[in-house]
């Protein structure tokens, strides 16, 4: 049986959050069977629990927020993309503020501290959800639109495609496509950082963002070059930076997807659009289970760290 997945202990981080720049506490537990990756507010005068799903989404600008009531949770992303690369299905997040730290910028981080506490097999089947379908979304036409698909493919892998016009970024490479299979998340993937323009830290500040920013945890440019002294930790890290990010933004659907995913310009916004369409079209997808490892996709059986 493919099996769902928790941590063995506890483990804990302090960092800042990325927009807010307010220290923060992370302790992240283990969780019984069918529990799903839930937030905690353990900072609020009544503790506040925020099971993740595509619903508790609210805001997606510049980061994946979810809320339940007047509590929120910004900046889920990075973490949730290192639990899906290291196949964890439930897990307790107790937070002491409203932002997941940034630490590094990258998911490398997340996945150290989940992989430092140990994963373990749980008695319960690990359920996916499989595409029947393709399902789409838009946004405008040609090459100023931007769109994300999901289509039936037995296994998992996503394809993206990114356009700044801006010399540090269109010398490298502004595609690529990532399969679950390859076992290889943690060194092509999780390392990618967050990145972002001096021209726009001004702006972004004004409106309460980037509070938290710097060259410790972001690739930051001017409007020429990379200003980080130890320059790109990939050569291509721009582009699988969206993908780590679209990683953790799909994952909050609750379950691990069977699917192809492939995008162009997209972002937080458009993969939680399209994660409720999918939910809005039951016909689409179907919650299956593997009985029998050689069932399922290749790599899917493999205990964490192999992915």
């Amino acid at each position: 049986m493919i099996s769902q997945r928790t941590l063995k202990s506890l483990t804990k981080a302090v960092g800042v959050g990325l927009h807010s720049g307010q220290r923060v506490e992370l302790t992240l537990r283990p969780a019984a069977p069918d529990t799903g990756i839930v937030f905690r507010r353990i900072d609020l005068p009544d503790p506040v629990e925020i099971p993740v799903n595509a619903e508790s989404v609210t805001d997606t600008r510049m980061a994946s927020t979810i809320s339940k009531g007047g509590a929120k949770v910004h900046t889920v992303e990075h973490l949730m993309s290192a639990c899906a690369g290291l196949g964890l299905d439930n897990l307790y997040v107790d937070i002491t503020a409203e932002e997941v730290p940034i630490l590094d910028g990258s998911s490398a981080s997340f996945v150290y501290l989940l992989q430092s506490a140990g994963i373990v097999m749980q008695n319960a089947p690990k359920r996916f959800i499989r595409l029947i379908k393709p399902v789409e979304v838009r946004e405008g036409e040609g090459r100023t639109g931007k769109w994300a698909r999901l289509e039936p493919f037995h296994g998992y892998k996503l394809r993206f495609e990114i356009e700044f016009d801006h010399p540090a970024v269109t010398s490298t490479g502004q595609s690529f496509e990532f399969d679950f299979s390859s076992g290889r998340y943690t060194r092509e993937i999780a390392r990618a950082r967050t990145f972002g323009f001096t021209r726009d830290v001004e702006m972004m500040r004004s409106h309460g963002l980037a509070l938290g920013g710097g060259l410790d945890n972001a690739i930051v440019m001017d409007d020429v070059k990379v200003l980080n002294a130890d320059g790109l930790r990939y050569q291509d890290e721009f582009v699988k930076h969206k993908i780590l990010d679209a990683i953790g933004d799909l994952y909050i659907i609750g379950k691990p997807l069977l699917a192809a995913y492939s995008a162009f310009r997209s972002g937080h916004a458009m993969n939680n659009l399209l994660l409720r369409e999918l939910l809005r079209q039951p016909d689409a997808y179907e919650v299956v289970s593997f009985e029998r490892e050689r069932e399922a996709p290749s790599g899917f059986a493999q205990l964490a760290p192999a992915w």
